[in-house]
């Protein structure tokens, strides 16, 4: 008996380990599951959970100026959006924006990425200048050229009087100040949209051109039969970073006009920050920023059919 017993125990001792190594003999779809959950655990945190709860709170009356509890108002804020003349304002300026500077930035940083592309000895004073607007702030940016835009001392006005033109009041006027902030706006990421492009211009093959030469193609057959082309992945993926950050536009217009004058230059991001941190009015705000998440969603969505339909 006690013979048996010591086998029973030799058994189960070389079972153990056996059971062990079934568990970390795992599927290649059972890896890659255990390996994403520690990311899909923080992505919940850090962006579900806000976003539920941004959708949660749009649904109540929460003014904290009030100084009554939150109360169940359903769809009124939204309902009152659309009796709300500045939403429709600051939505059209938004959209605008964007419809100015994301085509703006993608031709300029175009061809700031072509030229930095360009096989000349001292390539790197051109490519860190593609760094400096990039890597200043955007409060900074627009200071600068709230600044140079300046009616009394600013540079662009110096420039206009030594060239025999009268000075512009840039932001007495709703046009001239929307000028303004969108030439700001496309200074500042032109070289975002540069330095994408840039680095699908070093994935494309000399030997392309040299092809091409042989052929006698032209530089501009080449740039639209083989530049152009190879370049569509990497201005899609730059087109869809500069509008959902142009959608969400906030520091330069804010630190350039604030909005104004009136309502002319304000965003939907700077009616949030308004309605939250000025007017502490939350369930409106969330509401506000639902719609702008929902429009940055759309948006991506486009972008991201494009893609799938050319490939």
């Amino acid at each position: 008996m006690a013979t048996t017993t010591t086998f029973k125990a030799t058994d189960a001792q070389e079972a153990q380990p056996a059971n062990w190594t079934r568990w970390l003999d795992l599927s290649d779809r059972s890896l890659a599951v255990l390996l994403l959950f520690p990311a899909a655990i923080l992505l919940a945190l850090i962006i579900v959970y806000p976003v539920c709860r941004l959708v949660y709170t749009s649904f109540f009356n929460l003014s904290l100026t009030s100084g009554l509890p939150a109360e169940f108002a359903g769809l009124d804020n939204y309902r009152l959006m659309i009796d709300d003349p500045v939403f429709w304002e600051t939505t059209w300026n938004t959209v605008l924006i964007t419809l100015i500077t994301v085509p703006g930035a993608l031709l300029v940083g175009l061809g700031l990425a072509l030229m930095a592309n360009l096989p000349f000895a001292m390539q790197w004073p051109v490519r860190l200048s593609l760094l400096i607007p990039w890597a200043l702030p955007l409060s900074f940016a627009g200071l600068i050229f709230a600044w140079f835009f300046h009616s009394e001392y600013g540079v662009v006005n110096d420039v206009l009087n030594r060239l025999g033109f009268e000075g512009i009041i840039w932001f007495n006027s709703p046009n001239w100040a929307f000028a303004a902030i969108c030439l700001t706006i496309i200074w500042k990421t032109s070289s975002f949209m540069a330095l994408i492009i840039l680095a699908g211009l070093q994935t494309i093959p000399r030997s392309l051109y040299e092809a091409a030469d042989v052929d006698g193609a032209g530089r501009l057959r080449q740039f639209f039969e083989i530049t152009l082309p190879l370049l569509k992945p990497s201005i899609v993926v730059a087109l869809i970073f500069r509008t959902i950050t142009a959608l969400q536009t906030f520091d330069i217009p804010y630190m350039m006009t604030g909005g104004g004058p009136g309502t002319s230059t304000l965003t939907l991001a700077m009616y949030i920050h308004q309605n939250t941190v000025s007017f502490l009015d939350l369930g409106y705000g969330s509401a506000l920023a639902v719609v702008m998440f929902a429009l940055s969603m759309c948006v991506t969505a486009v972008y991201l059919r494009m893609i799938r339909t050319k490939e």
